[in-house]
């Protein structure tokens, strides 16, 4: 089990990126944000990324769950109060990307090693979640989360996409890229932290 702590982003499932103004970057520190406890020992194994092993509809991925990268969890959603159901998420991959891709975010970016995670979403519950916009955390090597705040993508390598229009049936997907950063131990997983359930126990997904 991955037994770590995990930081949150700050930017979770809420706002579009890049709210008025370029990408922002800024360092958060690790006291600041909320820190997630170790997974239970007692949380299942989530199942492996084929649709033969997924969850069966109404079930999803317990907190605290650990899976590989190309595994696909299925999870409570909420975007607004009007915006809410069951997505399934599958982290397609972790790609490193090169200090100078960070040039948009300015000076506070000095130093910083980009990292795309990648994912496809789907609608699982069939609800109308149409322009809901999803964002996971990085997970740094020896389990810590980040401690970089990311405002923003860096178009063509990791371009954040909302919902499309008709993400509003059941079976309805897309594709989109989260973006996240560190100074320091390599960025090696992926974590969903949002709602009360998963915010001290999130699903990781580990490259």
């Amino acid at each position: 089990m991955f037994a770590a702590a995990l930081a949150t982003m700050g930017l979770g499932l809420s706002a579009c990126a890049g709210d008025g103004g370029g990408p922002v970057a800024q360092d958060s520190p690790a006291a600041s944000a909320p820190a997630s406890s170790a997974p239970s020992s007692e949380s299942p194994t989530a199942d492996s990324g084929d649709d033969s092993a997924a969850p069966a509809e109404g079930d999803v991925t317990a907190p605290g769950t650990e899976i590989k990268v190309g595994d696909r969890a299925v999870l409570p959603f909420e975007y607004t109060s009007e915006k809410k159901g069951t997505i399934a998420v599958t982290v397609t991959a972790i790609e490193k990307g090169a200090e100078a891709d960070m040039a948009a975010f300015g000076e506070k970016a000095k130093g910083m090693t980009p990292y795309f995670i990648k994912m496809k979403v789907e609608n699982v519950g069939g609800t109308d979640l149409s322009y809901a916009s999803l964002k996971l955390d990085g997970v740094l090597e020896g389990g810590a989360g980040t401690g970089v705040v990311l405002f923003g993508d860096i178009p063509g390598k990791c371009d954040r996409e909302g919902a499309p229009t008709e993400f509003t049936t059941k079976g309805a997907s897309y594709e989109t890229c989260a973006l996240s950063a560190t100074k320091s131990s390599p960025i090696i997983g992926a974590s969903f932290d949002e709602g009360d359930a998963y915010r001290d126990s999130p699903v990781v997904w580990i490259n």
